[in-house]
């Protein structure tokens, strides 16, 4: 059975809830066969073991170690393998704080099944390839065990690891794998067990023969000595005997201590002779290097001026607009990217473009915002601040008589319209209290849809009282009901909402009979305290009212059942720069921030309303001054399109000609860059502007940056770049973000950023301080704009608006159940002990109930129990409106009381309670479900548990998000069975036949006609008698027509029972304008029948277009469910009510969890959010739940690339200074180095070194300015060391030699083996996707398809060879530099254990003697890699280096621009690259990668698209930098550029 995998990153930002299982056996075998291992040295295969494991440790994994008891019989032959095993077992247990199984048999064992169930691992690490062919089927077998329980697999060869992340090859679990594991179980059973048997047999027929019977040679005599020792070893476990096993790495290192100083003396000395290349350093002339680097020149071996490799250094500089040898102008990526439309244009379709775009954005804004929402900004109209109003308010304390007639005229108005609206209300009181009568959740919601259009306030009392009156009769008819055994509480639930709304509302107006009233419903339903409190005066009756009684108390029905509808402690007082709604205290303070133009990171929950300080900052520049700019910065292109929708539709603004409001700047197209006041962009494009010498005056325009979702610093992908961008701009910055675990750290390092601009500005003040006079008066021109701040403020909110529910639905004896999952369930005894109760996991007022109930059952002596019973709880005691704040008081002092029974008791907790406990869900029967339904009046349970919304006029909030598939290609699928489920027996499309759908064009539009009514001339008297008849036929054929078209329209109709869609929301007009953005788009009639049926969905791999249709279609609520991947996670606006995440997969981790449950339940949209977990083990959906949120660690910083472009920076850029400063800025304060002296001064090393690199390569001269091919290396910095390696064939002319037509007439044409080969060779440098080395076990299967890429041709390989040698010459020396740096008493140290081998205690070692000293040839490799005689010398080969050099160094060797021709993991194995560029070029088939390829339609698409316009961008940049057009290597390029774009978007269809 084949098993594809993908090259991954293992661990996500929140790993300490990831939990895996490594293999030991596995881990024995990696390690063991690791290339770099010397046999015999087993104190390094302990360094290599610890190694491997520490990596894991040190980014807060959490795993566990398995060995089965049944692979040690497969070791029979190999004594000195399995004493090895047995003493790394032994050592893990004693000398390690990893925890290691050893209990379970085989993965068959009952045992193991059920600690499978039990802790359900994240995956398991496992090799594919076992000792013996026995144990390789034995692992085999272990590996379609777990795939079938749901358990992903890595493969335990190939890892990768660098600062931050560990990669490896990762299979998913599938259905299929528990479909072939069912359908062969019984057979892997058998060959087992009989492997086993077989082992058993030969153990037991073996025996030691000792002493006269002895007849063994020397060799046989060594096993037996290993069995032995194998023995005594397992002894020692058996026995339980206390001994100090710290001597366990080396206690069979026999060949160690018997040899080690014949093999110093004689064999170590030849290479300890040996010369390491120290090559001398071109000494560079730079006031850069001075700056950042001038503390450590000394230290570094320089070449004197006159050494012939200076002298033959002299080039001629190198100009970014102009190259060496060619006067044609080079452009920038910014010129590159595609224009899309722009408001300079002067042809009539680029102008019809633009009048298309702002029409969808209009569209789009007016989904986001709403309509009649657009601010018309007005220059020179500062926005009014609280202080400024508070004043005007003071001024006017006298009236004059003028004021006091318009006061009269307005009371006279106002009594005018309260008796129109007493008059409204008497008309429609009638049929409103009958129908509350009838139906009181429908009843109330038209009495509320008054109350939201009547401005009377003393009305508005009148309606509440008598709605409450009318649902406090029907709730009295209802209890007299004889068949009502258990009560219905949704109209006591709508009874309490109104009376909290009159006593918190209307307390003004409130007389005495409106409290006897009040007080006589609270008594009937049994909350006598709270009417004494109202009224004290109320008489005694002598009624039974007990059968009217919910029979609870006040404070914990509130709790139970109101927890949505609780008010909040929101502020009344408007805020006069605020229009739309009444901020929040924490909202002002970001509005605060912004008018007095500081910096802040701003921390607060999704939906929580952070994102609007981002637009009034905006507003404030608009109104400021033409000229200012903002700059929106946002992750993903579907999010920069809803920005500029909302800026669209929320800012109006007169501009001056040829400026615009909002301009767009992306890699695959932009508008308006640089003519607008507001600019949103990714974050590479806005790295391009900043690191481009020539747009330095536009950059200096710039008065705000705003980074939304600012966590993506830590991401896996472009993380260096936001790094750039937060540490290279002057201007004041909001960073919003809902995921930051350490906002504290983020905003110190961003303090010390502020405070180094600081002292630049201050620097640069001071040398410009005689000023000439057209500086000031542009000073004094521009004195209205504020100067900015340095003051960077960290705004943090942890509350989240609404509460969040969750539920785990599952399947039981063909019954589908949904259960209420308690966050408790969550949480366990050592995971609060270690962590703690994660900050943002919250519970609902119900759930905190919930939590006491359990804690009073477990502890019925508790001392506190009667603190905190709900009516006697300080803050709830006697209260008639309990209020939001009160109930997370209440929650916080439960969590406080829990930690405390941990730390006092915590076996306590391991007490089961029904329905509850610490380490299990609260479960609720589908018949409670829907009981709780009346908490919720407007949702009804739907198809497939998710919750089926009625239709709301008050906002478009729409019905559910179906999230976290495994991949994109999923989607689809997804979507389908939902619309299948809603089918029935139906037509699933309409329109499926093409003649159908061409006869339906034509009815619709009248084509179809017989004959055509237009002519050119005026008719003959003879034509008009003639025609007669056939005026008639026309008169029957039109109303035929007509009739026709109304059949049509019935045939077409999608019936209400199958559709999610409500046509109320979206007009027929609107939504065909919306469909027909997708036209022209890949596989839009899939898309464009569910969306007809109110369906959708959204991943990665769709164009940006249907993304939006989608997104746009959801929000006004025409599209009720859509199916989605992670492209929803950040940041998008996509309210709903229900999110359900479906399977289980490694891309669903803690933060995209996170992320897309907080699409439900958003502030200002519905009372409460709901997350449902649908085929996800219990295990996963608790780590996802009690995981901590990330924090944030510095990248590596620096590339060559990176310094070359800061260099071509400084000199070119118009403002030296200012480009120095951002250079330096860059250089000195990185994230990975913030208080860290060691690693920035390895940076600098690093930094030195990579000028040396440019310099010899010939991209800088002595002064550091850019030379030769300096141009085409900084377009291509994306896909470094593959830029440089491209220049190295130019140079050398391959493609010339390479790139030779076919000799014919007309115009030039390449053969298709020189495009082949042109594939390959681009392939191997920007097409570099590994395969795990078992794929060769399967090449023969794929006859048609290229699933392995070819060899480079040998021209090609030694040009990289060449260039490898110069890396290793450059890089080796830079290692060796270094190794200074490192800490040599933790080198000395195994890195999981810490035993030292530096200690006094082992003076005495003969390893420690050789160690100790220090000498020369192995002073910057590691004292354990020493063992298998690695020296300095192997820091100059990349397949030894990450073994070999100092583990405390902080570098990695992908940090060095080395190209492999040929990859092998740690045990000697080739990796193959993925031949998917050349396969796509050969046969032009997306699908044929999907099935060959090992790759998933989502990735194959995005591959091929971006190998795509590499192609294109070297096309570009090679037909700029040649003279001649006709060149050879420039039409090939052109050539391969169009085949490729011919075979890409004709599977545009696919």
């Amino acid at each position: 059975m084949k098993i594809l995998t993908q090259f991954v990153s293992l661990l996500k930002d929140f790993v300490e809830s990831e939990f895996f299982l490594i293999d030991g056996d596995s881990l024995f075998l990696t390690c063991i066969s690791n290339v770099n291992l010397k046999r015999g040295q087993t104190l390094h295969f302990f360094y290599l073991v610890e190694q491997f494991l520490h990596d894991f440790l040190q980014k807060e994994a959490r795993f566990v170690i398995v060995f089965f008891k049944d692979v040690e019989n497969m070791y029979f032959n190999y004594p000195d393998l399995l004493a090895l095993r047995t003493t790394l077992i032994q050592h893990l247990k004693h000398n390690t704080g990893v925890t290691v199984h050893t209990e379970f048999s085989n993965c068959f064992s009952p045992e193991w099944e059920i600690f499978l169930k039990e802790c359900y691992p994240y995956f398991l690490i496992v090799s594919e390839k076992g000792i013996i062919p026995h144990h390789t089927d034995f692992l085999n077998i272990f590996i379609i065990h777990a795939l079938q329980k749901k358990i992903n697999i890595v493969l335990s060869g190939g890892q990768e690891t660098d600062v931050l992340r560990i990669y490896g090859y990762y299979a998913p679990s599938l259905y299929s794998h528990k479909e072939f594991f069912q359908k062969h179980e019984n057979k892997l059973q058998h060959i087992l067990h009989d492997y086993l048997r077989n082992y058993f047999h030969k153990l037991q027929k073996k025996e030691i023969l000792l002493y006269g019977h002895m007849r063994l040679d020397l060799e046989d005599m060594q096993k037996e000595l290993k069995r032995c020792e194998f023995f005594t070893l397992k002894q020692l476990e058996v026995n339980n005997w206390k001994l100090n096993f710290t001597g366990l790495p080396d206690l069979s290192d026999m060949i160690l201590w018997r040899n080690i100083a014949y093999y110093y003396e004689n064999e170590y000395i030849t290479v300890s002779n040996q010369e390491i290349h120290k090559s001398g350093l071109i000494p560079l002339k730079s006031d850069i290097i001075e700056d950042y680097a001038g503390d450590i020149l000394a230290e570094l071996p320089f070449l004197s001026s006159n050494d012939p490799i200076v002298i033959s250094l002299k080039k001629r500089e190198f100009d970014e607009l102009t190259h060496w040898h060619s006067s044609r102008p080079l452009s920038g990526d910014f010129e590159r990217a595609r224009c899309t439309s722009d408001v300079k244009a002067n042809d009539a379709k680029a102008r019809r473009n633009i009048q298309k775009l702002h029409y969808f954005y209009r569209v789009l804004g007016k989904s986001l915002v709403g309509s009649n929402r657009s601010i018309i900004v007005v220059r020179e109209m500062p926005l009014k601040s609280p202080a400024n109003s508070s004043a005007q308010k003071k001024g006017k304390c006298q009236k004059n008589k003028t004021e006091k007639i318009i006061e009269e005229n307005k009371k006279r108005q106002q009594d005018k319209l309260e008796r129109r609206e007493e008059e409204r209300w008497n008309n429609l009181s009638l049929c409103i209290e009958k129908e509350i009568k009838e139906n009181p959740n429908s009843g109330m919601k038209r009495l509320e849809d008054f109350l939201e259009t009547c401005p009377v306030k003393s009305v508005k009392l009148t309606v509440e009282m008598e709605g409450l009156e009318a649902c406090f009769k029907s709730w009295m008819k209802y209890c007299l009901k004889p068949e009502v055994k258990s009560k219905d509480l949704s109209i006591i639930i709508l009874m309490m909402k109104r009376i909290h709304i009159i006593h918190d509302k209307y307390t003004e107006l409130l007389q005495n009979i409106h409290r006897q009233k009040l007080a006589k419903y609270l008594k009937y339903i049994g909350f006598d305290n709270l009417a004494h409190l109202l009224c004290p005066q109320e008489s005694r009756t002598d009624k039974d009212i007990s059968k009217y009684s919910v029979n609870m108390g006040a404070a914990r029905f509130q709790l139970m059942h109101m927890g949505p509808y609780l008010f909040r402690e929101e502020r009344s007082d408007p805020d006069p720069r605020v229009q739309h709604f009444i901020p929040d205290t924490w909202q002002r303070e970001l509005l605060d921030v912004v008018d007095n133009n500081e910096s802040a990171v701003i921390v607060a929950p999704t939906s929580s309303g952070k994102t609007y300080a981002s637009y009034y900052c905006m507003e404030k520049i608009l109104r400021e001054s033409d000229e200012g700019v903002v700059v929106y910065v946002a992750p993903t292109k579907a999010l920069v399109n809803q920005v500029v929708g909302t800026i669209c539709s929320l800012f109006n603004k007169s501009l001056p000609n040829g400026v615009v409001l909002c301009g767009v700047f992306t890699r695959d197209y932009r508008h308006d860059a640089l003519n607008c006041q507001i600019l949103v962009t990714v974050p590479q494009c806005l790295e391009i502007l900043l690191l481009s010498p020539h747009r330095q005056n536009w950059v200096k325009r710039i008065r705000y940056v705003i980074f939304d979702e600012v966590h993506c610093l830590g991401g896996e992908i472009g993380a260096e770049v936001w790094e750039h961008l937060l540490v290279m701009i002057r201007c004041p910055f909001l960073a919003l973000s809902a995921t930051i675990s350490n906002p504290e750290d983020l905003t110190e390092w961003l303090k010390q950023i502020k405070r180094y601009w600081q002292d630049v500005e201050s620097a640069m003040e001071n040398s410009n301080s005689s000023s000439n006079a057209s500086k000031v008066l542009k000073k004094q021109k521009d004195k209205s704009i504020q100067k900015s701040s340095y003051c960077v403020r960290l705004v943090l909110y942890k509350e989240r608006y609404n509460d969040l529910e969750k539920y785990v639905c599952s399947i039981k004896d063909n019954d589908f159940v949904i259960e209420h999952y308690h966050p408790c369930g969550a949480l366990t005894v050592s995971h609060i002990k270690k962590y703690g109760i994660p900050s943002d996991l919250g519970f609902s007022p119900r759930e905190s109930i919930l939590l006491y109930d359990a804690m009073v059952h477990v502890w019925p002596e508790w001392s506190r129990m009667k603190e905190l019973e709900p009516e006697e709880f300080s803050l709830f005691k006697n209260k008639i409106v309990i209020k939001k704040a009160d109930t997370k008081i209440y929650e916080e002092e439960l969590k406080k009381e829990l930690i405390q029974w941990i730390q006092l008791d915590p076996d306590k907790l391991s007490v089961s309670h029904p329905g509850f406990s610490l380490s299990s869900s609260c479960p609720v029967t589908p018949t409670q479900v829907s009981s709780c339904s009346g908490l919720y009046p407007s949702r009804v349970l739907g198809p497939m548990g998710s919750e089926k919304s009625k239709s709301n006029s008050h906002h478009p909030t729409c019905l559910c998000l179906v999230c976290s598939v495994h991949k994109s290609s999923d989607t689809f699928p997804l979507a389908c069975s939902l619309l299948g489920s809603r089918y029935g027996p139906r037509e699933l499309i309409l329109g499926s036949s093409p003649r159908s759908s061409v006869v339906t064009r034509k009815i619709q539009s009248g084509s179809c006609w017989p004959f055509s009514c237009h002519s050119s001339s005026s008719p003959t008297a003879a034509q008009l008698v003639a025609s007669g008849a056939r005026v008639q036929r026309l008169i029957l054929e039109v109303a035929e027509m007509q009739e026709l078209k109304k059949h049509l329209k019935k045939l077409t109709q999608v019936p209400s029972d199958c559709t999610y869609t409500d046509r109320a929301r979206v007009d027929y007009k609107t939504f065909r304008k919306i469909l027909y953005r997708i036209r022209d788009t890949r596989q839009c009639y899939k898309l464009r029948n569910l969306l007809w049926r109110g369906i959708g969905y959204h991943h990665g791999s769709m164009e940006h277009k249907q993304r939006q249709v989608v997104e746009m279609l959801f929000r006004v609520g025409h599209a009720k469910v859509v199916t989605a991947t992670s492209t929803l996670a950040l940041g998008i606006n996509m309210p709903c009510k229900s999110v359900v995440f479906t399977e289980d997969s490694v891309y669903l981790d803690a933060l995209h969890f996170r992320q897309m449950s907080g699409r439900a339940g958003r502030r200002g949209e519905d009372p409460v959010g709901n997350v449902f977990f649908y085929d996800i083990p219990l295990p996963k959906i608790e780590r996802l739940l009690k995981s901590n949120v990330p924090k944030l660690k510095g990248q590596f910083p620096l590339s060559i690339s990176l310094v070359l472009r800061l260099m071509l920076l400084v000199s070119k850029a118009d403002d030296k200074e200012d480009a120095k400063a951002k250079a330096l800025s860059v250089l000195k304060h990185s994230l990975m180095s913030f208080n860290q002296p060691r690693i920035m001064c390895m940076l600098k090393f690093f930094f030195i070194y990579s000028l040396q690199f440019l310099v010899r390569e010939g991209y800088l001269d002595q002064e550091c300015n850019p030379i030769g091919y300096t141009g085409l290396v900084t377009h291509l910095h994306y896909h470094e060391p593959a830029n440089f390696v491209l220049v190295s064939f130019l140079v050398k002319g391959l493609f010339h030699k390479l790139c030779i037509p076919m000799k014919r007439k007309g115009p030039k044409k390449f053969s298709e083996e020189v495009m082949e080969t042109l594939v390959v060779v681009l392939a191997h440098l920007f097409g570099r996707r590994y395969l795990p080395p078992c794929v060769k076990k399967f090449e023969k299967a794929f006859s048609h398809s290229v699933v392995i890429l070819k060899d480079l041709p040998k021209d090609f390989a030694t040009v990289i060879e060449e260039h490898n040698n110069r890396v290793h010459r450059n890089f080796g020396s830079f290692l060796l530099t270094i190794s200074k740096l490192a800490d040599m008493r933790k080198e000395y140290q195994l890195p999981l254990s810490e035993i030292d081998f530096s200690d006094k205690k082992c003076e005495e070692s003969q390893l420690v003697t050789h160690l100790m000293p220090g000498l020369e040839s192995r002073t910057a490799v590691s004292p354990f890699a020493c063992l298998s005689n690695i020296t300095d010398q192997d820091l100059f080969d990349i397949n030894v280096v990450d073994d070999a050099m100092l583990r405390t160094i902080s570098v990695n060797v992908k940090d060095i621009p080395f190209l492999q021709l040929n990859k092998y993991d740690k045990n000697g194995r080739k990796c193959p690259l993925n031949g998917y560029a050349l396969n796509f070029y050969k046969h032009g088939s997306l699908s044929l990668l999907t099935l060959d390829n090992w790759l998933n339609m989502g990735d194959a698409f995005n591959l091929i698209r971006d190998f795509f316009l590499v192609i294109q961008s070297i096309r570009i940049s090679l037909r700029e930098l040649c003279d001649n057009e006709n060149d050879n290597v420039v039409l090939a390029f052109k050539q391969l550029s169009e085949e490729f774009r011919k075979k890409f978007y004709k599977n545009g269809k696919y």
